[in-house]
């Protein structure tokens, strides 16, 4: 495996949601990658009790922003070749993505997290 190089274009996963960015700083373990686009927004509720409503704190998780910086460990950080799409766009078909898995299937769980992905869909408008 070769390392990546500062200026690269990739796709990272950071925390539950996977986004394409570049490269601006090695940290050792980690890259510090820029944000570019969103390819899969974050995950609703607690991360440690997924697909729980009962008795646990329903976080609402909102999608890195166009140009914010992350700490990445280098591990979840990947080459992309392709182009990366305009942010706007690529939050908006993430979130589509999102609520559609959401839909699929009727439990407490994802009644709960299509709401707050509702909000947050209003946010980003």
């Amino acid at each position: 495996m070769t390392d990546k190089q500062i200026g690269d274009k990739v796709k990272a996963h950071y925390k539950s949601g996977t986004y394409l960015g570049k490269i601006i700083e090695d940290r050792g373990d980690k890259y510090l990658v820029e944000v570019l686009a969103v390819v899969k927004h974050p995950i609703q509720g607690d991360l440690h009790n997924p697909n729980q409503t009962e008795g646990v704190f329903f976080h609402e998780r909102k999608a890195l922003a166009f140009h914010e910086k992350m700490n990445v460990k280098k591990p979840a950080v990947h080459a992309f070749e392709s182009d990366i799409p305009e942010y706007k766009i690529s939050l908006q078909e993430a979130v589509q993505k999102y609520k559609e898995k959401l839909l699929q299937e009727d439990t407490a769980y994802n009644r709960e997290a299509l709401l707050a992905i509702e909000r947050l869909e209003k946010e980003y408008a």
